[in-house]
């Protein structure tokens, strides 16, 4: 693929030009973060109140990774047609009427079938917003900039997962209790984040920057794409250690893939089965809200500790961290308590530990794309390596949790926690046999 510097970019001085980076970056962010999570935290939560078990519901939720497994397939079809903006706009009102279309359905005889239909047109919609809206940010900003917002990026991605995942059952939570029908409440709910997605939408297709030359590729460039589509592959798995580290993206997160899917099931399941009872607004402010806070303060420290000393030297406090903290789940189940405060408090505790511990996991997908390389001309591919690794990511958690819900039903939630510790033994053995450089990540001292 043809790669434009941004000093020399051929797309400044387009109609549009580059707008002031406020006024979309934040905002295409918070939307990127919208969508997915509404296929992978909101939907399970959604079925679990409508009155499906916890086999099903984890099953079906889990097929909803495979766009982001597969992603690194189509991407090179968002860069041979169209442009960036294009995608990022008709993706944006795609996602808002998928919403719009799970809103008029939920009371419909079939639910089940035709929300998940639209579920999965949302996520591969939001996938190929995020491919779109990544590209959008290389070409829209220059490097300096780029830098820049890196972080103004990530924030507001982080916003977006209180919103989505904590205003979101907020909200639906409420309209249970006020309205006392479940179905009509999460109807209500759902249209409510269609028209906050149609906004951005509109929003969108106004302000973002006609920076893009052309929309389309000529058949020599596809042929180019298609070409370098095939070398990037082959590299990559060609790679020395490719195998041992598929296995280590594939099994590092194992436990957490199976307590992901179960944990807010396990949250609002009754008494009667072991649950804890919440009520759904409860769980936005226990999970949606406190474990996202817990989370991003995780990885914010995570990220920090590990640019003092190196990804070697932190790997091991960061495996015990994402481990050891799930057996507070093995305590919520044998408790069973009811207070808030104490149940938000143990799930900020564990939300950390995955939050500092995942630092490891994204480390390493950087380390292997940047050093592994047999030749130089292996590391121009880089970026396309670490879109095949995040497939590999996607997939650690679509597998374990297509099953998790049938393990829970047979076990029981007490006995599946400890499954999950029991798991643990994955993460720590794959972080024994994976190899890294100890000066990966270590500042370099500057001995002028």
């Amino acid at each position: 693929m043809k790669k434009t510097t941004n000093q020399s970019s051929p797309y400044r001085g387009i109609r549009g030009g580059l707008s002031n980076p406020w006024a979309w970056v934040p905002s295409l962010y918070f939307a990127e973060g919208i969508p997915y999570l509404m296929v992978m935290a909101i939907a399970a939560i959604m079925y679990k109140k409508l009155g499906l078990g916890n086999d099903e519901i984890a099953l079906y939720t889990s097929w909803l990774y495979l766009p982001w497994v597969i992603k690194p397939l189509w991407s090179p079809i968002v860069d041979m047609f169209k442009t960036k903006r294009w995608w990022i706009v008709v993706m944006e009102f795609v996602i808002g009427v998928t919403i719009a279309g799970v809103a008029l359905t939920i009371r419909a005889p079939q639910f089940v079938q035709y929300t998940m239909a639209f579920f999965w047109l949302m996520a591969f919609s939001s996938a190929t917003h995020d491919i779109a809206a990544d590209g959008f940010y290389m070409i829209g900003l220059d490097t300096n900039k780029q830098s820049l917002f890196v972080g103004i990026r990530s924030t507001f991605y982080r916003i977006s997962m209180i919103a989505g995942q904590g205003l979101t059952l907020i909200l639906a939570g409420t309209l249970e209790k006020n309205l006392g029908d479940e179905p009509l409440a999460w109807t209500y709910t759902m249209a409510a984040v269609a028209v906050v997605f149609i906004l951005l939408f509109l929003y969108h297709a106004i302000v973002l920057p006609r920076v893009e030359k052309k929309d389309t590729v000529d058949k020599k460039e596809r042929r180019a794409v298609a070409s370098q589509f095939i070398t990037v592959f082959k590299e990559f798995f060609t790679k020395p250690g490719v195998w041992i580290a598929i296995v280590f993206m594939l099994l590092y997160r194992f436990p957490e893939a199976l307590l992901t899917k179960i944990a807010p099931l396990f949250l609002i399941d009754s008494t009667d089965v072991g649950g804890l009872a919440l009520s759904t607004d409860a769980v936005g402010i226990a999970q949606g809200t406190v474990g996202v806070v817990g989370l991003t303060i995780g990885g914010i420290l995570g990220g920090i500790a590990a640019s003092k000393g190196g990804l070697k030297k932190w790997l091991w406090p960061m495996v015990w961290a994402i481990t050891l903290p799930d057996i507070i789940y093995v305590f919520l189940s044998i408790m069973l308590p009811s207070n808030i405060f104490v149940i938000s408090t143990a799930i900020f505790v564990e939300q950390f530990g995955y939050g500092f511990g995942f630092t490891a996991y994204m480390l390493f997908m950087l380390y292997f794309c940047q050093t592994s390389a047999p030749d130089a001309a292996q590391n121009n591919n880089q970026t396309s390596h670490y879109a095949i690794c995040t497939g590999f990511m996607a997939l650690s958690m679509m597998l374990p949790g297509m099953v998790a819900g049938y393990l829970q039903q047979w076990l029981g939630y007490t006995a599946f926690f400890i499954l999950v510790m029991v798991c643990c033994l994955l993460t720590v053995i794959v972080a024994r046999i994976v190899k890294i450089d100890p000066q990966f990540g270590v500042k370099k001292k500057n001995n002028t």
